[in-house]
């Protein structure tokens, strides 16, 4: 498969959230473990509270206008709503108001709420057997495009440190880093024990 064979399209193809989640769930089930595990319990809270109209998808494989298959996701937050959704209310009726209310702690620390003119992504997640092919950039070139038809003036998202892959992807396509946080205490807890901060300054049209 090249890029050329792939179609990105705004929003989620109808009857794809579990495809979407199940590509979610592989890409960063190490750090949403404690919070939304396990993985099919987790999987099946994400499938169920997706946003369509925060995310940007790649598919392949269609034929004669019919939908492909979803090999890439890309979500991001805007105007105070992202791909996933779920307040404390459905994570609690999801997961029993007593373990539940553990796992709304545990998903606050990873929350990130955008500045005034800011798009912050909510992360890419690929197809491992889709990976090495250009994907990503698609994802992040048409995310790019809705931040500047969005009048933003810059795209954020956090990158954590046991993940150089995606922080050079993310270089690759002018991001920067402009902040770097340790956090040794969220290795046992969420899997990681660093955070960078990464801005790409956009021009509104």
């Amino acid at each position: 498969m090249t890029t050329e064979s792939v179609e990105v399209r705004r929003g989620l193809p109808e009857g794809a959230a579990a495809r979407v989640a199940e590509l979610y769930w592989e890409a960063f089930g190490g750090k949403l473990g404690l919070a939304l595990g396990p993985p099919e319990a987790g999987r099946r809270f994400i499938a169920g509270h997706l946003h369509a109209d925060r995310a940007v998808t790649a598919l392949s494989g269609g034929e004669g206008g019919s939908d492909g298959r979803v090999v890439g996701v890309a979500g991001y937050q805007l105007a105070g709503r992202g791909l996933i959704g779920g307040d404390a209310a459905a994570v609690r009726a999801a997961y029993g108001p007593v373990r539940g209310l553990y796992r709304v702690f545990l998903l606050a620390l990873l929350e990130r709420t955008p500045a005034r003119g800011e798009l912050v992504m909510d992360g890419i997640a690929v197809d491992p057997a889709e990976r090495s092919r250009g994907i990503g950039g698609l994802l992040l070139r048409e995310v790019e495009a809705i931040a500047v038809e969005q009048r933003c003036r810059r795209i954020r998202l956090d990158v954590v440190a046991e993940n150089p892959r995606a922080r050079e992807l993310y270089e690759r396509h002018g991001f920067r880093a402009v902040q770097v946080r340790r956090t040794p205490w969220l290795r046992d807890v969420l899997g990681f024990g660093g955070v960078t901060t990464m801005h790409k300054e956009v021009a509104a049209r």
